[in-house]
């Protein structure tokens, strides 16, 4: 089956431009013109991925994330005009997974949406045991369930392929270089604001106390370290 795409923006001429590459590439093409619109149609659909614009009119692509992360893990990349390196935080931490400044061309729209998709599917690395333990909070890699004391954490694709990366190598130091290579691919090795939102992210679910880790530690200067008690 297709993987189904929904294309949000209030401009029709990208929506023309997404709608033309990603349907030659094989998607299917779903579009809205708004973010209320957006909403109601990934209710009824539940696509596979969403491109979302950041600004449009009624409500934007911020409001749209955040409501849209209170009930659903669908992967989100955030189109926008502006570059700057704040509104990037911002949609990734309201919990989008990828961030692409407007104008862009086709090569490197359909680079950003492969390296996600890809993240939904697999983590990209094979566990040697089929669970990880570290206090309360215990990763099932059979399942892709991550529970702490017994209660089940939902993660975005992003989310749990970053964590399993550094829980498959639990007791070691990973460079930011080879978490940004090993899970968003090596045309992000230089993103590393991405990996620190998203270390953020794992620590205010994963930790008791996100301001004093104690399962993802951070190694000043080269990387973050996975604590494994079993």
């Amino acid at each position: 089956m297709k993987q189904r795409i929904l294309t949000v923006d209030d401009e029709l001429s990208i929506l023309k431009f997404l709608r033309s590459n990603l349907e030659d590439r094989g998607y299917t093409v779903i579009s809205a013109t708004n973010g209320e619109e957006a909403l109601h149609i990934i209710e009824m659909e539940l696509p596979d991925l969403i491109i979302l614009d950041v600004m449009m009119p009624k409500m934007d692509g911020f409001e749209v994330c955040r409501q849209l992360r209170e009930w659903s893990q669908i992967p989100i990349i955030m189109l926008s005009a502006r570059g700057d390196e704040k509104d990037k935080v911002r949609c990734l931490d309201l919990g989008a997974d990828d961030y692409i400044v407007k104008p862009f061309g086709a090569n490197e729209l359909i680079a950003r949406v492969s390296a996600v998709l890809r993240r939904t599917k697999t983590a990209g690395v094979s566990p040697t045991k089929s669970t990880v333990t570290s206090g309360d909070l215990v990763i099932n890699f059979a399942a892709r369930q991550v529970t702490s004391a017994g209660l089940e954490i939902k993660l975005t694709p992003t989310e749990y392929a970053l964590l399993q990366e550094l829980a498959v190598n639990a007791g070691k130091v990973l460079t930011h270089t080879h978490l940004l290579n090993r899970v968003w691919g090596p045309e992000y090795r230089e993103e590393r604001e991405y990996l620190h939102v998203f270390i953020r992210r794992l620590r205010s679910k994963l930790e008791p106390d996100p301001n004093n880790p104690k399962q993802i530690l951070t190694v000043s200067g080269v990387g973050y370290q996975f604590t494994d008690s079993g």
